[in-house]
């Protein structure tokens, strides 16, 4: 990971809770510039720490925000919604079946076929391979059984499984904030 001292492309800010914590790890919760600064006039967010880089207009310029507080807490404890991508960070981009992270796809435990159910209690993520290795058989008939079982997880346990993912590069600025093992480069 590199730590950036320059602006990052596309100039965006790190968006935290009224809690100061990121609204998300992964993806981290990044907002582009023209929507941090329209948050800023409506009084929606707290500038918390800015860029060297200004803005301007005929009449009025300011520093670009590098991270912004919600002056409203969001609450991060509702139930997590059911996509492909929560599907995949529940089970850490790993294949439940042999560990690959290369092709993915999601499994149904027990197969469609026989009755099984698009829920987060009989999905789990799996690799092309093993998809069609087990095919509509059973883990039991399959003799593939998956290496978590699957549940519904919470928001929190979300959150930390995206903290094991931190993205290609961070700006200096939102450093305090974010609660990664960095090794700084020179």
């Amino acid at each position: 990971m590199q730590v950036l001292s320059r602006v990052p492309s596309g100039s965006p800010a790190l968006v935290l809770n009224a809690d100061y914590r990121p609204l998300s790890y992964y993806p981290l919760s990044l907002w582009p510039w023209q929507e941090t600064i329209k948050a800023v006039f409506l009084g929606r967010v707290d500038v918390v720490s800015t860029y060297d880089k200004k803005i301007h207009s005929p009449s009025f310029e300011m520093l670009l925000p590098s991270v912004v507080s919600l002056k409203q807490y969001v609450a991060q404890d509702r139930p997590p919604a059911f996509t492909r991508f929560n599907l995949f960070l529940r089970d850490s981009f790993a294949c439940q079946y042999c560990g690959s992270a290369e092709d993915l796809t999601f499994d149904h435990v027990t197969p469609r076929s026989r009755g099984g159910r698009t829920t987060w209690e009989n999905i789990v993520t799996a690799c092309a391979r093993c998809n069609l290795g087990k095919g509509g058989r059973t883990p039991r008939e399959a003799d593939m059984h998956p290496r978590r079982h699957p549940r519904r997880p919470s928001m929190y346990e979300l959150q930390e499984h995206g903290r094991k993912f931190p993205p290609g590069h961070l700006h200096e600025s939102w450093l305090d904030y974010l609660y990664w093992d960095i090794e700084l480069e020179a």
